[in-house]
């Protein structure tokens, strides 16, 4: 493995499983990934192609804002983080129950 196949697996960090996600999955063939800040769509493109064996047709992303959350007195603030919807090509699927 050479060392651009090791930057492409740090890119991703985890997939988002949740209610949304999943009918999106379900119906459109779209995969939802927290991403590092950095990445840009053809590295992400390039990194699940990698680690999923699967033909990417679309890379959307999205920055997500972290909130301001209270603990006593003081004020904090959750770190900012980016989203990304992966579209598969048809006959491409990704189990995450199995992988």
């Amino acid at each position: 493995m050479n060392l651009k196949n090791y930057y492409l697996a740090e890119l991703i960090d985890a997939p988002i499983i949740s209610e949304k996600s999943t009918n999106s999955a379900e119906n459109n063939k779209q995969f939802v990934f927290k991403v590092k800040r950095e990445a840009t769509k053809p590295e992400i493109k390039a990194a699940v192609e990698m680690m999923f064996g699967v033909e990417v047709a679309s890379v959307n992303t999205l920055n997500v804002k972290g909130k301001e959350k209270r603990f006593g007195r003081m004020l904090g603030r959750r770190s900012d983080w980016k989203k990304a919807y992966v579209k598969l090509k048809p006959g491409s699927d990704i189990e995450f129950s199995v992988a």
